[in-house]
């Protein structure tokens, strides 16, 4: 598939592109290196997801940091269908970076799934974890995810994690999303606008709390979102599909309209290159990220998630040697 493609199946434009914005717009930007007109520059792309999700101004954030902190390095944060194409791009050497769910990258290392074969993925750090929300309004009638059968509803992008994850939620409670609902396969804000239009009963978004595009249709006038608890389909998803999903919460009061915590399935999100990166740049990539995290969270509250102690925890695949590198350094221990 050629990126073109991705960006024709998602955002309806006829050519791949890179997002450039201001740091003031949310850090996506990239100012070069101020050495950049006397020095050789090895450009870096950061696949990342939609607009709407959290992703974007992360990758935005990481490549803002990247570009005035190493000398040579400009880089710039990538719009994608997210997880899985992610994997895939990194995989074929496309994209240098990529921010992408355990699970989906579990599934591309081990070339199981979406992937026909094994995908030569490595892991710089684990980030933050990625909370599924199951998103309706009030007045659906729609409680809990069984009520979903005979509803329209929207799992995600295709080639997104959430699409992944959304259709092991689904599969826990015993809902095949080819034969009991009406499936819509859409982004974060498209899947908001839909919902808030009347045009689908409900949506699955996996991410980082808060969203955006949920805390804009929270937000709107008229409007009183739903997120149904789903953390009992935890124990079945792990017995399915490996150790990568965990139970969590959404905090009450993190979206207006939720008065509750929520409980929900999680999944860390990581960051990834492939095998092949240069040892050097892959320490100098990790080593610049945790040396910058406050410019990181300025663009990002879930930034402050992110932390060397846990960066290593729970990754569902190798890391790669460079940041293995920089973690022992540090005294902290590297999961063989």
């Amino acid at each position: 598939m050629t990126h073109a493609r991705y960006f024709e199946k998602d955002f309806k434009l006829g050519r791949r592109d890179f997002i450039r914005l201001t740091t003031a717009l949310g850090g996506v930007v990239l100012l070069g290196n101020p050495f950049s007109a006397f020095a050789s520059i090895k450009k870096i792309s950061i696949a990342t997801g939609g607009m709407g999700g959290v992703y974007f101004p992360m990758g935005g954030g990481i490549a803002s940091v990247l570009s005035k902190n190493i000398p040579g390095i400009e880089a710039a944060a990538e719009v994608t269908a997210a997880s899985v194409d992610n994997c895939k791009l990194v995989g074929a050497k496309k994209s240098d970076l990529g921010i992408v769910m355990g699970d989906v990258a579990y599934d591309a290392f081990m070339g199981v799934d979406k992937f026909k074969e094994k995908v030569p993925l490595r892991n710089l750090a684990t980030l933050y974890p990625n909370l599924m929300h199951v998103v309706t309004l009030e007045g659906k009638g729609i409680k809990q995810v069984s009520d979903l059968k005979g509803k329209r509803v929207s799992t995600g992008a295709p080639g997104s994690g959430t699409e992944v994850k959304c259709l092991r939620v689904l599969d826990a409670y015993g809902i095949d999303a080819t034969k009991d609902i009406t499936r819509d396969r859409l982004g974060a804000s498209e899947s908001a606008g839909a919902l808030k239009d009347g045009k689908i009963d409900a949506y699955f978004w996996d991410g980082g709390v808060p969203t955006a595009s949920v805390l804009d249709l929270a937000s709107s006038p008229g409007v009183k979102i739903v997120v149904i608890d789903h953390g009992d389909a935890v124990a079945k998803m792990v017995a399915k599909s490996g150790p990568v999903y965990y139970k969590s919460v959404i905090p009450k009061g993190v979206y207006h309209g939720v008065t509750q915590d929520v409980a929900v399935a999680a999944v860390g999100n990581i960051l990834i290159a492939n095998e092949d990166m240069d040892e050097k740049l892959a320490y100098d990539i990790v080593k610049t990220i945790f040396g910058n995290l406050p410019d990181l969270v300025a663009v990002h509250k879930e930034a402050e998630n992110i932390t060397i102690a846990n960066a290593t925890k729970g990754s569902p695949i190798p890391f790669h040697k460079g940041a293995a590198r920089f973690y022992k350094e540090k005294g902290i221990e590297v999961p063989s």
